[in-house]
């Protein structure tokens, strides 16, 4: 694939689904627009998360986000995973698949972790044919995530938004373009979170995402367990400007409130967009 165009098969604001608010959305749909949940938990063939998930499917769109495939690893493509992946995606019926721009295993090993890849030339020619893989096995374009970092290599050659956005102009993929990353980085390595916004073509946003994070003695860390902050509602106005109306996921992963409370993130979100 290449030079594909992005369209935003989504609309309005989304929140992830964590099954600690099952009941709720069981109960009723919540004033949400559609949820995103990680694929991996969906990959059984049966099984009560899919039994919700495909129950909530039935009011709500839903975009599949993977956490597991670690696109930039050393070790070979993982078709058995790809394939679960296409597998739930031919099921489910997504409006959008995203994965990550990190890498995560070794030809020994799997870390749990989405970790950073150097942002090299050489980098960008591994990937490429890896992520047309992707998308000719699921038969769809792909989104992928610009990650937080806690470290930088002494080579890269690229920022990570410009390298995403020439890995999307060589094969066709979008970019899902997280807010709080982008702020995290800012704040652990000195980078500019606008000029990267900048730096990507609006065509090719697809998607954004929201969150917390906590800030400790040794640097900013994206741990999804907060509402947002001042400095990111900034950012997202400002990347609103730029990528118009783009769906937007409120994500928060760790000490999760009641779901009222990221109806109300939700909600903070809808008026940024109403006054961009």
């Amino acid at each position: 694939m290449s030079e594909m165009t992005t369209i935003h098969t989504l609309h309005g604001v989304g929140v992830g689904l964590r099954h600690a608010h099952y009941a709720d959305f069981l109960a009723s749909t919540p004033a949400v627009d559609w949820i995103e949940v990680h694929s991996e938990n969906y990959f059984g063939d049966g099984g009560y998360d899919l039994h919700v998930l495909e129950t909530i499917r039935r009011d709500l769109p839903v975009s599949l986000h993977g956490v597991g495939l670690g696109l930039g690893s050393a070790a070979p493509l993982d078709t058995i995973h790809i394939g679960k992946l296409r597998r739930l995606a031919d099921r489910i019926g997504p409006q959008i698949v995203s994965e990550h721009l990190s890498w995560n295993a070794t030809s020994s090993a799997c870390l749990n972790d989405l970790l950073p890849l150097p942002l090299t030339h050489e980098a960008l020619d591994y990937l490429c044919p890896r992520v047309n893989a992707l998308q000719d096995i699921l038969r769809r374009p792909i989104l992928l995530e610009n990650v937080s970092t806690y470290t930088r290599f002494h080579d890269d050659r690229y920022g990570e938004t410009v390298f995403l956005a020439e890995l999307a102009r060589r094969t066709g993929c979008g970019v899902l373009l997280d807010i709080n990353n982008l702020f995290v980085n800012q704040c652990n390595h000195g980078e500019d979170a606008i000029a990267a916004i900048d730096a990507l073509p609006p065509q090719i946003v697809g998607e954004i995402h929201l969150a917390g994070h906590s800030v400790t003695d040794i640097g900013v860390i994206d741990d999804h367990g907060s509402r947002v902050t001042h400095e990111v509602w900034r950012l997202y106005e400002y990347a609103l400007q730029r990528f118009s109306h783009c769906p937007t996921l409120i994500e928060w992963d760790t000490n999760l409130p009641p779901l009222a409370e990221l109806v109300d993130e939700v909600e903070k979100a809808r008026r940024v967009m109403e006054r961009t």
